[in-house]
Order: C-alpha cells, then structure tokens, then sequence
C-alpha cells in the first residue's frame, strides 16, 4: 500500500540549486530542438464523440448561466496541430467510469490532463486541470498515469454527483473525491500532480479550489477581474498531491529527506460572482510560464473583439454583443470565409487554440523572457536563462452566457 504524501518537490528535491540548475540546461536543450514554430490556428472541428439524451432538470426553470466550454493542449515534445488538439465540451455525452479507459483514448497532453463534466442534472459545470509531477519519471513511474486518472475520477465523482445526499459538493470536496479514488487505485503505484478544480453554478457563481502552480484567470470585459497566485514551497516547488510507494519514502527518510504533505484542504479557495460574456482560463504551468495574464488578456480581448463577442459601446466601453450565444454554439467565430466547406468552430475552442498556440510559441524563443525565466534571474541569476520553458501545454476555456429570457428581462 503506498504513502499517501507529496514528494518533496516538483523534482523531489528541496534547495539542491546544483540539480535544479542541471536540470535548467537540460531543458534548455531541449529547447533548441524545438526552436521550429507551430502554425496558425485554422477553423477548428466539433467533437465526434456520441451523445445521450439530454439529462432530465430537477427543476421547472430554465438554469440562469451556461457554461460553454473547450480546451486545447500538446505535450512538450510534440508539435501542435490546432485542428486536433482540441476537445469540445458536449454535456449530454456519457462520463466512462475511469477504469474503463484506456492510455491510447488519452489526449496528446503528455503529463497535463484536464476535465470537464456536468454535475448530475443540477446545471452546474465541474472542471479543471492537473499537471503531472515530472520527477516520476527518474522511479519508473510514468507521471500522467496520476494526471489523467485523477481527472478522470473527478469527472466522474461530478457526473454521478447526487444533490440528495450531499447537496453542497464544492471544488474542495470535488478534488478531495479525485484524490481519494486515484489513491485507492491498486493499477496506479505511484505519481502525483497539482490541480485547478472549479464548479460553475446555474446562478452564476464560480467555487475554484487551486492547488500548487496550476490556476485560472477570469476575464472581463477587456479587463482581468480576478486571478489565482501559484502555492510553492520553493522556487519549481509547487504544492502537490502525491502518492509515495513505501520504499521511496523510506529512502528519503533514510537520506533526511523532506517530504512535503500536500492535500486538498491545503487548496486555496475562492468564490467568484459571473456575468454574462466572461471568459474563465484554467490553465497549466506550460501556459502561465510562459505568458503573463497580460499576455492571456490580450489574446482573448483580441478573440472576443474580432469574433463580435465584445463590442465598443457609443459611450467608448466595452459590452457584450447580442450574438455570443450563436458564437459559442457553432457559429464561424474565426470569421474566416472560403469556398471549401468547413465544419464550424466555436468561440470557446478559438479562445483556448489561440492561447495555446501563443504558450507553444512563446515556450520554445529564446530571445523573450516569459514569467519562468524572471523567476529563474530572480533565484538563479548566474544562469542567465533566457526565453521561454518547455513544457507540457493544457488550457480550459469557459465562456459564461446568461439565459436570454433573463437578459430581456433585464431591458
């Protein structure tokens, strides 16, 4: 039976600058083998996966917000194909109970792993990221195992989620229900990973429960209204939920080593008030080490203009358009025309490729300094990094829209 405990750091080492740096100049390398850029973004097809009947509500009236959602992703050492790396988020199709899926249904998102799941028939949404903590690999143990089986699991505590007998299921207590079934999983030996795990509510409030340096972003109206801040113990130290097989903990007790028990409740947790035409981002360290929340505002401030979503007012602000709900059902959000016949893209699946493909661009230039390589001048300035890091790359993209008999109600 394995340690359920957090290793002691991303690397499972504490304060060794000389591995870290070692570590740094690796990465670097292989980051001049990828010096070749992805190419743009093109329109980007639905998901092919089946669907089931709409879910029954359990109430008469009609949910106050949706939540239309997308993600996008590409493992570090892949090239990024905008047109296949992207999931579409369909709320009428089955969750498959994590034991039933197998390594080759995964998507290309190398150690990240996301999901997405409507909560029952409540209206709610439940999603999030995870990042699958590298240093495994050194034990034999392949990272995105935990990753992906702890979102997997937390998919499906949310998809057969009963409000009758636990009425209040909080991001916290969703992340909690994950921990505990990839804990208990005999097929897993041993991993770990941080997580970013929210609940969106049918009134329009956001749960996000954000642990190690994974995190979100909620934009607003050409303006980011709230953020989360990363949890480290130490620089590349992020918090971390871990599953550590005996004879590891042991060797690292035997050499004094550390061992860092990060859980669930040692989340920080927020509450966050929605509005119609908010975009919400969660996102792994591949994109928030790479780009500034700056950067992120731009690329969906520029999204959500280009596409109508956004529009200046007569008065010089910035509103929300009538037409989001048909941009973020199927509607040609790119505003590209050509004869060929193209299947239709959403504005959310737009949003999250655009911020990936920037990520992927920005983590393999040299010249420009992304948020990593200011931390990494700040505690390490004698090895002048430069440029952007590496890394596996997973973005969630939420658009919220508020009832459009609300809306009227409202005028």
């Amino acid at each position: 039976m394995a340690t359920v405990c957090a290793a002691a750091s991303r690397w499972r080492v504490i304060g060794d600058g000389v591995r870290s740096r070692r570590l740094l100049l690796t990465e670097a390398s292989r980051r001049r083998q990828l010096m070749q850029p992805p190419p743009p973004p093109s329109r980007l097809p639905y998901s092919t996966s089946s669907s089931s009947p709409p879910p029954s509500t359990s109430s008469s009236s009609s949910p106050k917000f949706a939540y239309h959602v997308a993600a996008s992703f590409i493992a570090k050492d892949r090239p990024y194909d905008p047109n296949s790396h992207v999931f579409h988020f369909n709320p009428y199709n089955r969750i498959q109970p994590p034991r039933h899926r197998r390594k080759s249904s995964r998507p290309d998102s190398g150690h990240d792993a996301f999901f997405v799941s409507r909560v029952n028939d409540s209206g709610s949404v439940a999603l999030g990221v995870a990042d699958g903590v590298g240093g495994w690999v050194d034990s034999g143990v392949d990272p995105a195992d935990f990753s992906h089986g702890f979102c997997d699991y937390m998919a499906a505590a949310a998809y057969e989620h009963q409000p009758g007998q636990d009425p209040s299921l909080s991001a916290r207590k969703l992340m909690q229900k994950g921990y505990d079934a990839i804990c208990n999983d005999r097929s897993l030996r041993a991993g770990g990973s941080t997580a970013c795990v929210a609940i969106g509510a049918p009134d329009g409030t956001l749960d996000v429960a954000n642990l190690g340096d994974s995190g979100f972003l909620h934009l607003r109206l050409n303006a980011v209204h709230a953020y989360s801040e990363p949890q480290t113990h130490a620089f590349n130290t992020p918090f971390q939920l871990s599953l550590v097989p005996p004879s590891i903990a042991a060797k690292m007790a035997a050499f004094g080593g550390a061992q860092l028990c990060d859980l669930p409740r040692d989340a920080d947790v927020s509450q966050h008030s929605l509005r119609h035409g908010d975009v919400l981002l969660f996102a792994t360290d591949g994109v928030l080490d790479n780009l500034f929340n700056q950067d992120l505002l731009r690329i969906v401030s520029r999204v959500m203009e280009d596409s109508g979503a956004w529009v200046h007012s007569s008065g010089g602000g910035v509103e929300v358009a009538d037409t989001l709900e048909s941009l973020v059902k199927s509607a040609d959000a790119s505003g590209a025309s050509d004869s060929k016949p193209q299947k239709p893209v959403t504005l959310q699946s737009y949003i999250a490729t655009e911020i990936v493909h920037a990520a992927k661009a920005a983590s393999i230039n040299t010249k420009k300094d992304g948020p990593f390589a200011k931390e990494v001048q700040k505690y390490y300035p004698q090895e002048n990094w430069r440029g952007g890091k590496v890394d596996d790359i997973c973005a969630v993209v939420a658009v919220v829209s508020e009832a459009a008999d609300r809306l009227k109600s409202k005028l």
